[in-house]
C-alpha cells in the first residue's frame, strides 16, 4: 500500500466517520501507524536538501534512488563495499 492510497483511505474514513465500522477504522489506523513507523528520513541541511532535489529532478529519478546511488558509489570508492563487476560483453542500449 502506498502512502497516497493510505492517505485517501484516511480521508475517506474521516468523511464517513459515523458510518465506518470500528474494525475497519482500526485496520486503517494500524496501517497508518505502521507506515509512519517505517519512515526513515535523515534530516539534511537546506542547501543539501535542495541540491538533492534538483539533481534528482535533472536525472529524472526519485530522490530516494539518487541517495541510494550516491551512497553506494561512495561506499565502493572508499572500499567499504565491494565494487560491482560489469559484464564487458553484455550489450547496452546506446548507454554505458
Amino acid at each position: 500500500m502506498t502512502r497516497l492510497t493510505l492517505a485517501n483511505e484516511l480521508e475517506g474514513a474521516a468523511d464517513r466517520i459515523a458510518d465506518i465500522s470500528r474494525a475497519d477504522l482500526q485496520i486503517i489506523l494500524r496501517r497508518a501507524a505502521l507506515m509512519l513507523r517505517n519512515v526513515y528520513r535523515v534530516p539534511l541541511e537546506p542547501a543539501t536538501d535542495d541540491a538533492l532535489n534538483s539533481i534528482a529532478a535533472e536525472m529524472k529519478i526519485g530522490r530516494s534512488e539518487l541517495i541510494q546511488t550516491v551512497l553506494r558509489e561512495w561506499l565502493e570508492m572508499n572500499a567499504y563495499l565491494q565494487v560491482r563487476t560489469i559484464n564487458e560483453e553484455s550489450e547496452t542500449d546506446g548507454s554505458a
